[in-house]
């Protein structure tokens, strides 16, 4: 098995692609200071002393170190054998198939004209937005819409999650495309 890294525009986290699935049914990310993760891929990753996040992508995945004391020559390997290892087992990425949601928020239900405008933010990332954030390892989710301010909330994750650029991507990407198609959109903030 030859596993691809890439560079992602955060320092703090590569990206892997094993050339094959590892999340079809939808992008999960976890946190080592989870009680259970529910994979025992991300399991093997956090027992590895430095990594801090994972994030499972539909054809790769994204580990984030736990900050500028560990460096990527050293935890690059270890990651590698993990993900090779889980590869060979056979193993399920999941414990269960109810662990494989993609974490989004609860939607919260819109009406009328809001629930159009609604509508068309999530196409939109859906098809334009999230793709292109996807080849730099990230993902970008919506969280809400208030229609009284016009103010659009998105959830960062994966590679874009603490990334230096995150912020740019959000007013000179996101909220330029998300203003020019929806003009209800006033501005774009990014949820915690």
């Amino acid at each position: 098995m030859f596993i691809q890294t890439e560079q992602t525009p955060n320092p703090e986290t590569l990206k892997f692609l094993p050339g094959e699935p590892v999340s079809p049914e939808g992008p999960r990310e976890f946190r080592k200071d989870e009680t259970d993760p529910g994979s025992a891929l991300a399991r093997a990753l956090f027992d590895i002393d430095g990594v801090a996040r994972v994030y499972f992508g539909a054809d790769f995945l994204t580990v984030t170190k736990a900050g500028p004391d560990h460096d990527w020559k050293h935890l690059k390997a270890p990651i590698l054998a993990a993900v090779m290892d889980h590869y060979s087992s056979g193993q399920p990425l999941y414990a269960d198939a109810g662990s494989a949601s993609s974490g989004q928020h609860a939607d919260t239900l819109y009406e009328g004209d809001t629930a159009q405008v609604v509508a068309e933010i999530k196409d939109l990332l859906d098809t334009r937005i999230r793709p292109a954030v996807a080849q730099d390892g990230g993902d970008i989710l919506f969280d809400r819409f208030d229609a009284e301010t016009g103010v659009v909330w998105l959830h960062m994750r994966g590679a874009c999650s603490g990334c230096p650029s995150s912020s740019a991507t959000l007013k000179s990407g996101v909220e330029n495309m998300l203003k020019h198609y929806v003009p209800e959109v006033t501005r774009v903030e990014q949820s915690l």
